[in-house]
This record gives structure tokens, sequence and C-alpha cells, in this order.
């Protein structure tokens, strides 16, 4: 396995971005959610970190331009608080 090979993901409905460069966020959502459509899964935990927030609101200005988002909201004390964000994708 070289650096340059893809990075395999789990389809879980939990995508964790803390291992990941911020460039790479709206790729790595997109095709992620896609994935999980494509499985079945409608309902997706993104956990960005709580941190400055940066990472969070470049998270939600991509949910809010995504044409397979239908909603989002922050987490709450069960599920990650404002370190997650909860997000239901469009049935096809």
């Amino acid at each position: 396995m070289t650096e340059d090979d893809p990075i395999r993901i789990p389809i879980t409905g939990e995508l964790d971005l803390h291992t990941f460069a911020p460039r790479e966020t709206n790729q790595l959502l997109e095709a992620y959610f896609e994935a999980c459509v494509s499985q079945g899964i409608f309902n997706v935990r993104v956990i960005h970190g709580k941190g400055t927030g940066a990472l969070r609101e470049m998270v939600h200005a991509f949910l809010r331009r995504s044409p397979v988002v239908t909603s989002f909201r922050l987490g709450d004390e069960t599920n990650g608080s404002w370190g997650a964000t909860l997000v239901s994708l469009r049935h096809p």
C-alpha cells in the first residue's frame, strides 16, 4: 500500500473526519453520502470535533448546498454534542 492508494472507509453511517485533511472534506462527504444511500443508510453521524468550529462550519456549508441532504442538526449529549452533526439523506 502506497501513500497514493485510496483509503477504504467502512460504510456504517458514521464518518469521523479527524483522520482526514480539511481540504478533503467536501469530496469525502459527497462520496460517503453516495455510498450510504446506495446501501440504504439515510441517517449519518459526521464527527468533526469541537475545536475552533472551523471544520464544523465547513461541514455545515457543504450540507446546506448538498442536494442529497434533507436536514441536519448538531448532536445531543448522547451522540457527540456539538462535536458531531446528524445528517438525514434523501431517499432515491
